[in-house]
């Protein structure tokens, strides 16, 4: 299961690591063909610490799609 966009009652975005409580920077636009449509976009959220680790995860399992500046998500992309 993938972990939804944290949004504090403040509006602050927060990283979707485990455990992190850091404000992201990064959107990574992912989708799991098997269960979604090509169309389809879920979000996970990244702090600079974890952007690597998880744009890594996602690309080995092939579902990375793009990352965007957290700046510029819309409430379609996820």
């Amino acid at each position: 299961m993938s972990p939804p966009p944290s949004r504090p009652p403040d509006g602050a975005v927060i990283c979707s690591a485990k455990g992190c409580r850091t404000d992201a920077t990064l959107a990574l636009l992912w989708n799991n063909p098997t269960l979604h449509t090509p169309q389809r976009r879920k979000v996970w959220l990244a702090c600079d610490e974890h952007a690597g680790s998880l744009s890594d995860f996602l690309s080995r399992k092939g579902f990375l799609k793009d990352r965007v500046p957290v700046a510029e998500i819309t409430d379609e992309m996820g």
